[in-house]
């Protein structure tokens, strides 16, 4: 008997409008053999938790070059939350300054991929947390 792929919602929260990077991170999953939804450009935090919910996804990435990560990550978490998905492993890539990795992982977001990230690290994190559970 075969096991499920992993599903996974790939999201671009805020105003960005480069997604290159998660673009290349939802095709590397792909190829991994995971099931992934992304959800395009300038999502809001209730549109990324809401397609979390609906595509019942066992993990959430997240990709901001903005600079708003303090702002908009908190707000996803919490709406994931209220809406009973804290379940949900949250990993997060982008131009995020080290000093605000600690807080973002106080979060819940368990893992922060830098620019430059071989996207195999980020397919054995994901494999290795989700089969862990």
């Amino acid at each position: 008997m075969s096991q499920a792929p992993i599903r996974v919602v790939i999201a671009k929260p805020g105003l960005d409008g480069h997604d290159r990077g998660a673009k290349v991170v939802a095709r590397a999953l792909r190829d991994a053999g995971m099931e992934v939804v992304y959800t395009g450009l300038r999502q809001t935090p209730q549109q990324i938790a809401a397609a979390v919910v609906q595509e019942d996804a066992q993990v959430l990435g997240l990709s901001i070059l903005s600079g708003a990560h303090n702002q908009i990550f908190p707000e996803v978490m919490r709406l994931l939350k209220e809406q009973g998905a804290d379940d949900v492993l949250v990993f997060a890539g982008g131009i995020i300054p080290d000093g605000d990795v600690p807080g973002l992982k106080a979060l819940g977001i368990r893992e922060i991929f830098q620019p430059g990230t071989n996207t195999d690290d980020v397919v054995a994190f994901i494999r290795r947390s989700v089969e862990g559970r």
